[in-house]
């Protein structure tokens, strides 16, 4: 489904886009990603809007197939990347599982705020930014996904989230169309 509308309350949740994920080979180029989500936390911030700066500093304890290789990574890996241009008023989750929202406090400090809509986006689709996006939908938030501001490691896995998950927890936009509709329904 494409982008409808926005919430007046929309909080944008920016995931992961921290020194050693950003570091890490992605399908798409990193660098366009940082961008577009540069360029809606500009637009979110001019509004007024709630903005969320998430970095992943540990994982989940349980066993799984796949090893986790934190091997390589710099001392500074969940240091948020200073494009970002963190501020006072930004909303810090550092996480060790998936998503956003899990042992974090997220869910209360956007419920508090009333905050009904979210727009996501950061690096990894299929990991961080589809765990969050699941877990907003459950709990009954709008979900936007910025398509063009999240990357993955892995571009069948991206594009997997992106033609199959995304359309059953929201709708998806470009940055373009995003910031133009934030402009268009806060004139």
């Amino acid at each position: 489904m494409a982008l409808t509308t926005l919430d007046p309350k929309t909080a944008l949740v920016v995931i992961d886009l921290q020194k050693g994920i950003v570091s890490l080979p992605t399908a798409h180029p990193v660098d366009a990603v940082i961008k577009h989500a540069s360029a809606l936390i500009d637009a979110f911030r001019s509004h007024g809007l709630p903005v969320v700066l998430v970095n992943v500093a540990g994982g989940a304890p349980g066993r799984t197939e796949q090893a986790r290789n934190l091997a390589g990574l710099p001392a500074d890996w969940a240091d948020l990347i200073p494009e970002l241009k963190q501020q006072p008023e930004d909303h810090i989750v550092t996480k060790r599982t998936w998503g956003a929202f899990t042992n974090t406090g997220l869910d209360e400090h956007l419920k508090k705020l009333g905050v009904t809509q979210v727009v996501v986006a950061g690096v990894a689709t299929s990991i961080g930014v589809e765990s969050t996006a699941r877990y907003a939908h459950e709990q009954g938030f709008n979900v936007t996904l910025a398509i063009d501001a999240m990357t993955d490691m892995n571009a069948d896995a991206h594009a997997n989230s992106i033609a199959r998950i995304f359309p059953r927890l929201g709708e998806t936009g470009t940055t373009r169309e995003i910031i133009e509709l934030l402009g268009s329904t806060r004139a």
